[in-house]
């Protein structure tokens, strides 16, 4: 896994890139790139997320 905070190059393969937490989609040097960071028990927690349909999807969730 790539370091979240520093930028992602033009050597980041599909398999360093972080995964869109709703879609599971690779994120390469995608301008729509959102990323989502808090602290839960301690910890520090991040959300990758392709664009932001992806986040919105994820802070709303559509209910079925």
């Amino acid at each position: 896994m790539v370091d979240p905070t520093s930028e992602l190059g033009e050597d980041v393969t599909e398999e360093d890139a972080p995964t869109c937490t709703v879609c599971g989609d690779p994120i390469v040097q995608e301008a729509t790139h959102r990323v989502v960071t808090w602290i839960e028990d301690g910890e520090v927690r991040t959300a990758h997320f392709c664009d932001e349909a992806c986040r919105e999807e994820w802070t709303h969730p559509t209910e079925e």
